[in-house]
């Protein structure tokens, strides 16, 4: 394949590798945060502020993080700012469940099980719909369903390399596509009602606040890598031979009668969970409801329940799995996949750190919401429609994405910014964080800068050798630029048609005006 037509794209991205590269490890951007927060906070706390805090009706006074008094208090609460940081809990505790269905073999066998049942006319859409189903597993989709896109195809006759390029979008493009809850919303959900509370403390974000829109996606997503793959990739690759060394490139494995009687008896496990849990929520006297009988209030006990869930409805199956398929012989088995969950997270937990210490001192010295409405007064006064002011947000997201990879650590850094900000123009966290979400997930197939995008381009070389990072930009991009713009018009149209983004936050805005 020649990339002489994309010469110019692949310039500019060495450009932003490069650039990439020279910027800090994320978790050195919160400790320089944390520093410039300190910074600020001593210069500005002696400036009188014209600016009403909504939460106590009196002007805003930032606090001097930088006094003694201060500094005593911030090292005698460090250890509990890091233990009470609400997304270290969430993350962990669903990556137990989700780690054993993972290392059991449960989800590889599943997908395996999906895609070796698919007919050859929908091997593209169940292709990119088994990507974007595989994010519940976290990085099981670049390890597993990428180069196994690449192994069907090629053993389908069709070109490797489209069949890489539409898993690679379902994986990475609509990551934030996806009707089965996972261990991303409610993380995400946490950083987001965390920036809220600095504005209103009292607010709470629902987990599944995007559930319904991300669910929605699914479909936009499978149809938009469906098109592009078939009509516009593969046809492209007509010409490109498949030169990779036979003994090189992976075969398809089928599933083992044992692990075919493992997984269908996992998968039976899982779906008595999920049948009982709803037999539980059904009568109005459920424990699970909160006293008036409602399931989607915050006070309802199930609302509070969603990590825990995640963390059980993998871990039954997985643990099905693993013993019927030998993959467990003890229980120290089990242990050691949740082990292996818990070193795989040993960097967002570091991360996390510094994450916990930047955010608190942002709301401790008021920082955070003297930017939010000085911000949201400049957007006021500019007058901008909300839609305009929703689609900056996602091609910001999108153009930062180039640079910082890690979904939860850009989060962080943009979350106190955005959805305070954004409040105060009565535009909900909920919306703010899907907008976060689609400009997250568009540019991440093009961004050399994503952990696994040199592992796709491996992926790539197995079937023709000359593949290098400007091939895989030159295939990937169509489909970046396209789910970036449909899935924003589609965000609008969605907001605009007053559907609901998921269960809401609850957080009543005032009347616009």
């Amino acid at each position: 394949m020649t990339t002489a037509n994309s010469t110019w794209v692949t310039r500019a991205l060495d450009k932003v590798e490069v650039v990439g590269n020279k910027l800090p490890d994320p978790a050195i951007i919160f400790f320089i945060c944390l520093l410039i927060v300190w910074g600020l906070s001593a210069a500005l706390s002696g400036i009188s502020f014209d600016t009403i805090d909504p939460r106590t009706g009196t002007p805003v006074v930032v606090n001097n993080l930088l006094t003694g008094d201060s500094l005593a208090d911030f090292l005698s609460r460090m250890v509990t700012i890091f233990t009470g940081f609400a997304p270290l809990g969430v993350v962990l505790v669903a990556m137990l469940g989700v780690g054993v269905a993972e290392h059991s073999g449960f989800i590889s066998a599943g997908l395996k099980r999906m895609l070796d049942s698919t007919p050859a006319k929908l091997l593209t859409p169940m292709v990119v719909l088994v990507a974007i189903v595989s994010h519940t597993a976290t990085d099981a989709g670049y390890v597993l369903v990428i180069p196994l896109a690449g192994v069907i195809f090629y053993a389908m006759g069709r070109h490797p390399l489209a069949g890489i390029a539409a898993a690679f979008a379902g994986v990475s493009g609509g990551f934030c596509a996806n009707f089965i809850p996972s261990a991303i919303d409610p993380l995400l959900q946490s950083f987001t009602q965390s920036a809220a509370q600095l504005i209103d403390p009292t607010i709470q974000v629902n987990p599944l606040n995007n559930w319904f829109f991300n669910s929605a996606s699914t479909l936009l997503i499978v149809s938009i890598a469906w098109y592009l793959t078939d009509k516009v990739i593969e046809p492209r690759l007509k010409d490109v031979e498949v030169d990779g060394d036979p003994a090189d490139i992976p075969k398809f494995e089928d599933l083992s009668p044992k692990q075919t009687k493992a997984l269908r008896a996992a998968s039976v496990v899982m779906l008595l969970g999920i049948v009982a849990l709803v037999l539980i929520l059904i009568p109005e006297t459920s424990p699970m409801r909160d006293a008036n009988g409602e399931l989607t209030t915050f006070a309802a006990p199930i609302m509070q329940s969603i990590v825990p869930l995640i963390f059980l409805l993998f871990l039954m199956p997985g643990v099905v799995y693993g013993y019927m398929s030998g993959t467990y012989k003890k229980t120290k088995d089990m242990i050691d996949s949740m082990t292996k969950a818990m070193q795989g997270m040993s960097y967002y937990i570091v991360m996390a750190f510094f994450c916990a210490l930047f955010i608190d001192a942002f709301g401790k010295s008021n920082l955070g919401a003297l930017l939010a409405i000085e911000g949201a007064e400049v957007l006021r006064a500019l007058a901008l429609p909300s839609m305009v002011t929703i689609v900056g947000i996602i091609f910001l997201t999108a153009f930062v994405n180039l640079f910082i990879g890690s979904s939860s650590a850009k989060w962080a850094l943009l979350g106190p910014i955005f959805v305070p900000m954004l409040m105060q123009l009565n535009i909900s966290p909920d919306l703010t964080q899907a907008a976060y979400r689609l400009g997250d997930s568009s540019s991440n197939i093009i961004t050399p800068l994503m952990p696994y995008f040199p592992l796709v381009v491996v992926y790539c070389q197995r079937y023709v050798k000359s593949t290098g990072i400007g091939t895989l930009l030159s295939l990937m991009l169509p489909f970046s630029i396209t789910i970036l713009l449909v899935w924003t018009v589609f965000l609008l149209a969605y907001w605009g048609l007053g559907l609901p983004l998921g269960i809401q936050s609850s957080y009543v805005y005032p009347a616009a005006g």
